[in-house]
């Protein structure tokens, strides 16, 4: 890692911490710390559930836990279990909660504005874009990829959209039944293995690589949400599953695709792939691709 680059890094984030006032115990002037205040701008008007708080935020339970704790105190929210499970909670606003989030709110803008008015107009323009470009590069580094069994209900929820996604933009639709479709044990190991790709605990990617005995390992079901396209999940996967293949003694990478996922077909050529004759019977294939690949050398 270069060490200038990480001198910029703590830098920008000594300046944002300063300038946006989360070092005070008194965040925009209320009486919390900007950690309970970002906590109860997360919980919307239907309550939230609060595993899904933490993982939105990155946080320990017992962290957490201890500012529910305080809001609880100050009369802001109710923590209750779900009646179906007593180990699911759900945090909701009070009136009073409701109140001090619309104050935040306000106090939010305020500050956003503090942040752009001594600026010119093509500064705050600049400023603006800075801004969109860093929360989409940290936003992908917050992806995080997981190895699941197929059957997790992660790799389901995946496979779901995956595959309406196909009978939308298929010519003559999509039908699992008659795709090669790896069954589960094709995707466990030894024989294989699923991955799906999370952000902020939602899955919002997944691909499979099988490896079969004495053949090159084979790249199937990938897919990343529409929403977070553009963040580079699926190079990473590519890349992941790349690793992947060589840890299991495979040099040789293939997959096969539509000809209507030109965004995929442009993907896997700038990552190195070539097109080769059909390796494969699939019947909604029109292209078949190929990667040698090789173990980098240590830095």
């Amino acid at each position: 890692m270069d060490a200038t680059q990480i001198g910029q890094v703590r830098r920008f984030n000594r300046t944002v911490t300063e300038r946006v006032g989360v070092l005070h115990d008194h965040y925009l002037g209320l009486d919390r710390p900007v950690g309970q205040a970002r906590l109860l701008w997360e919980i919307s008007a239907e309550g939230q559930d609060v595993r899904r708080l933490r993982e939105r935020l990155g946080l320990d339970s017992g962290y957490v836990s201890r500012m529910l704790r305080s809001l609880e105190a100050d009369g802001l929210v109710t923590v209750e279990p779900q009646p179906q499970d007593r180990r699911v909670r759900t945090v909701r606003l009070t009136e009073a909660g409701r109140t001090e989030r619309a104050v935040l709110e306000g106090r939010s803008d305020e500050l956003a504005g503090s942040l752009l008015e001594p600026l010119n107009t093509t500064q705050r323009a600049r400023l603006v874009a800075a801004m969109a470009e860093v929360d989409r590069l940290l936003t992908a580094a917050t992806v995080t990829l997981h190895t699941v069994d197929p059957d997790h209900p992660d790799a389901g929820h995946c496979l779901r959209f995956y595959f309406s996604e196909l009978q939308e933009r298929f010519e003559t639709g999509f039908d699992p039944a008659r795709s090669l479709l790896p069954d589960a044990g094709e995707l466990r190991p030894p024989h294989g293995l699923f991955l799906v790709a999370r952000l902020h605990g939602e899955p919002i990617g997944c691909a499979g690589l099988k490896l079969p005995p004495r053949a090159p390992a084979e790249i199937k079901r990938m897919w990343v949400a529409p929403a977070a396209r553009g963040l580079g999940v699926a190079r990473r996967i590519l890349a992941e599953l790349e690793a992947r293949a060589l840890q299991h003694s495979r040099d040789v990478v293939r997959l096969d695709t539509n000809k209507a996922l030109t965004a995929a077909i442009a993907l896997y050529r700038s990552c190195g792939f070539r097109e080769v004759a059909a390796f494969n019977d699939e019947p909604y294939a029109h292209h078949w691709f190929e990667k040698r690949i090789a173990r980098q050398p240590q830095q």
